[in-house]
């Protein structure tokens, strides 16, 4: 069966790497999961990401962070909050803090993919696509 959010997908994906202490995961290509993947990235939850293959065959390859001599992974949990059957919004007053502040909400603002700290700092709002902490 067809995965027809590739956004879960992508967030399943990673969730499954971390769990399995993986080193690195697979993701296919696309602008938005490579602007998810640089949210991630900028908030230092991913070490790298990579791009490998051609056309539609193209995948990012995300090198994913651990802490410690027990490798704990840096993502302890990723949550869909958006999802295709029912989009959740959120205006620039209310952009969701995850954890006090300690985790990040993705947001897909006019002005592109950003965490609630960026939406903040901008001033948009937009539909929350996960959290992530």
């Amino acid at each position: 069966m067809a995965n027809h959010d590739p956004i879960s997908d992508m967030l399943t994906r990673i969730r499954n790497a971390c769990e399995k202490r993986h080193q690195t995961t697979r993701v296919p290509a696309s602008r938005m999961s490579r602007s998810i993947a640089r949210v991630l990235q900028q908030e230092g939850f991913i070490a790298e990401i990579l791009e490998e293959g051609e056309g539609v065959r193209k995948e990012l390859i995300l090198s994913l962070k651990y802490n410690g001599k027990q490798r704990q992974p840096t993502i302890r949990s990723v949550q869909r909050v958006s999802k295709p059957g029912l989009r959740i919004y959120s205006n620039r007053r209310e952009l969701p803090k995850v954890l006090g502040g300690l985790g990040v909400a993705i947001i897909s603002t006019s002005k592109g993919i950003m965490s609630d700290r960026d939406a903040r700092r901008e001033g948009v709002g937009g539909e929350v696509l996960c959290y992530v902490y």
